[in-house]
């Protein structure tokens, strides 16, 4: 349980906290590239639909839940679990939320690790020149290098554990204080740029006009999954930052301004990002490479591109770092309770198992470049190990959290505890129920199934 001191000084620090959690990876560096190898406008409807039946009533939930429990992950539901006459055993649901953060955040940190490292090469050594070619054989001369990408994961890794010893009104707050405003203030900067120099009439069509063809039930979970990525629902940090929030916070608007921040930044990322790959026609559909090698050719390309170079990796490690935060957050306060250790061990402990299992990640991209660990089995042929810790983690494991915690909140928490602590009335409160007894678990399975069927 959080203890009276180590709580979220007021209202601001926690929505900025939750807000912070949200963006990340997924709104920057996923968002895009996921839009764009999905078509744009006809993606983008299904990701605002996806968030308003599936993201938006877990959100509540998860919230609901551990302002109840007032503890970690797994003691909140279990404790709320014995309170309605159900079994203890649903603390196991919270305690897979922490492992999958865990897991999410070994690669989430060399990935961010890479932002940093863009960031800091940009200004050291300028852009290559020389178009597409020269761009992928620098980020594969980075990734072929093993030192360069291990030292920014364990840099990166270093300042989340650092910022997350400190508490959560002397650290996680204090810092997401300071790193939301810069990243906001950095990618309106990016957007306003991109757009005056960039194909803005291009790219607001790619972004906003539907393109009715490709509208497709694969197309609708795809959008869904990535709802689940870049809001972070799922993985129980919105249950443990609950639990140290003053019952005087409305959660509703919390969960109303974090929704509509990251959605809104996500859209800022693409409008950033967008004009410039259509102007100097790259390809929006090139994947997770969009960042990393066909950007650095449009900002090589223009005029003021090495600042706007630096100035984007720097919003891309800001917001990478303060999404790590909440990750880290959920192991170290199960730890501090499982075990009772002081916050600074327990931080220790889970940031270097984090940064031990992210080697693999490191490696997956280095010498073990070539390896495919279960090409035995044909759908997983073509699968190098970072795939399989993706897949294992967002398709698996993060899916099976959500759909625990709906259940959980729909079936085991009843109605009107939901409705106490959102403030709801009986009508929304009974709604909510429906929706976690019914439509989310239903859509959870059909959106984690969606990665197999299409392989198939």
């Amino acid at each position: 349980m959080a203890e009276p001191q180590d709580r979220w000084s007021g209202r601001v620090g926690f929505i900025l906290a939750t807000i912070a959690s949200a963006v990340g990876l997924g709104s920057i560096w996923k968002f895009p590239y996921e839009v764009g190898a999905n078509g744009g406008g006809a993606f983008l409807l299904f990701y605002v639909l996806g968030l308003a039946l599936v993201v938006a009533p877990l959100m509540l939930a998860e919230m609901a839940i551990g302002r109840r429990g007032q503890a970690d992950a797994a003691l909140s539901m279990s404790t709320l679990a014995a309170g309605s006459g159900a079994s203890r055993r649903w603390g196991i649901v919270g305690g897979l939320g922490v492992v999958t953060s865990s897991l999410i955040l070994s690669y989430y940190s060399v990935i961010g690790g890479w932002a940093i490292a863009y960031a800091v090469e940009a200004a050291a050594d300028g852009l290559a020149t020389g178009g597409a070619a020269a761009a992928q054989a620098r980020f594969d001369s980075f990734l072929g290098s093993m030192t360069r990408p291990l030292g920014y994961h364990t840099l990166f890794m270093s300042i989340v554990a650092l910022i997350v010893a400190r508490g959560i009104a002397g650290g996680i707050e204090v810092a997401v204080k300071l790193l939301m405003p810069v990243m906001v203030v950095l990618i309106v900067v990016l957007c306003i740029y991109s757009l005056i120099v960039g194909d803005a009439t291009a790219a607001v069509r790619f972004l906003f006009v539907p393109d009715f063809d490709r509208l497709s039930p694969r197309l609708a979970l795809e959008a869904l999954g990535l709802g689940f990525f870049s809001i972070g629902v799922g993985y129980a940090t919105l249950m443990t930052y609950t639990a140290y929030a003053d019952r005087r916070i409305d959660l509703r608007q919390a969960a109303l301004v974090t929704l509509v921040g990251d959605t809104a930044i996500s859209l800022l990322s693409g409008l950033a990002v967008f004009p410039l790959v259509f102007a100097n026609k790259l390809d929006p559909s090139s994947g997770p490479g969009l960042v990393f090698v066909t950007l650095p050719i449009a900002f090589a390309d223009m005029g003021f591109g090495r600042v706007a170079a630096i100035a984007f990796f720097t919003c891309l490690a800001t917001a990478a770092v303060a999404s790590a935060i909440s990750m880290l957050e959920l192991p170290v306060a199960f730890l501090c309770r499982r075990f009772g250790w002081s916050r600074p061990v327990a931080t220790v402990f889970a940031a270097v198992a984090c940064w031990v299992v992210g080697l693999a990640t490191v490696l997956s991209f280095g010498p073990w470049s070539g390896w495919r660990p279960l090409a035995a089995f044909g759908v997983f042929a073509h699968a190098g190990l970072f795939d399989l810790i993706d897949g294992l983690a967002s398709n698996v494991l993060l899916p099976a959290a959500g759909l625990g915690i709906s259940l959980f909140a729909g079936w085991i928490l009843p109605w009107r505890a939901l409705g106490e602590e959102l403030g709801l009335g009986a009508t929304p409160a009974r709604g909510l129920a429906f929706l976690m007894r019914h439509v989310v678990p239903i859509l959870i399975v059909l959106a984690a199934l969606e990665p197999a069927l299409h392989a198939l």
